[in-house]
């Protein structure tokens, strides 16, 4: 397989197939993401991914599910995104689903009826990095989308019967706009209805703009209890008509696996535990990006 720079992809992509189409981020200006710094975003040639999908037929007929790396691999022309996915229909009939990270802008290019045809040709989950639904701290980490932007891009994927993964971010608010992050988050999530919500607690990464501000004093990292707090009230402000929400990431003080709406409550009263003392939280050396 034809790797170039490090690759990324959802925990629960773990034993996919991992194919590389694009390089880098298409947007790359997040201020907490130092996931694809210094690397310049670009679409593979199909020679080398036709290569790489043939190598995989010889060498993971075994492997179920593929995804397309890296960042933003939804932003190819859809003729040539199409072909990917019929050429991995042929070389991998066994594969079941194929996922691919997304964002507003590469949803904003495709057209439901686009999408659909993505899905008819394999394309079987959407993640997309929502992180927050509050329009001032979107803006202040640059995520280049505005919250009503997030929830049309995320029903039009809902339209074309895509599931989507979203991720949303704890902390990234600081603790001035904590609750109105939860609050407004828990408002976006609501309306997009995913089937799939991946919490994660913000740590701040060398090399990053949001480490910088933080190191100038212009950013404050929320205490480990209101990162919590920001949890819970989230969850409250969620309202899911079957979806999965997860926090059990490796950057949580708390692992959370909730399906809503059945288990909100007994979810709301954990995280109620949690915060008067009563349950341990992770200590901070075991956490992890």
């Amino acid at each position: 397989m034809h790797y170039q720079g490090t690759i990324y992809r959802p925990p629960s992509e773990a034993n996919s197939i991992l194919l590389q189409v694009t390089t880098g981020c298409s947007h790359n200006k997040c201020t907490f993401c130092g996931m694809y710094k210094g690397q310049r975003f670009s679409i593979k040639s199909d020679d080398i991914i036709f290569a790489d999908i043939d190598y995989a037929s010889n060498y993971f007929s075994f492997a179920r599910r593929l995804f397309l790396c890296d960042g933003d691999a939804l932003i190819v022309p859809q003729q040539r995104l199409l072909a990917i996915l019929q050429r991995i229909e042929t070389r991998l009939p066994q594969v079941t689903r194929v996922g691919i990270y997304a964002n507003s802008k590469s949803l904003r290019l495709k057209t439901v009826e686009e999408l659909r045809q993505l899905r008819q040709h394999g394309l079987g989950i959407v993640y997309m990095g929502l992180e927050s639904g509050d329009d001032s701290t979107l803006a202040r980490m640059h995520k280049g989308a505005t919250a009503e932007e997030m929830i049309a891009m995320g029903q039009k994927a809902k339209a074309a019967g895509l599931p989507l993964s979203l991720t949303v971010l704890l902390g990234i608010a600081g603790p001035e706009r904590s609750a109105i992050h939860a609050t407004e988050t828990g408002r976006v999530l609501s309306a997009i209805d995913p089937e799939y919500v991946g919490a994660l607690s913000l740590m701040l990464e060398p090399g990053t703009q949001l480490h910088d501000q933080y190191r100038d004093g212009r950013f404050a990292m929320p205490e480990p209890l209101a990162i919590l707090q920001e949890l819970r009230t989230m969850i409250a402000a969620t309202e899911l008509s079957n979806g999965l929400f997860h926090a059990n990431h490796a950057s949580n003080y708390l692992p959370i696996r909730a399906k809503l709406p059945e288990d909100k409550e007994k979810t709301l009263a954990v995280l109620d535990q949690a915060l008067v003392g009563a349950l341990s939280l992770k200590p901070e050396f075991l956490r992890a990006l």
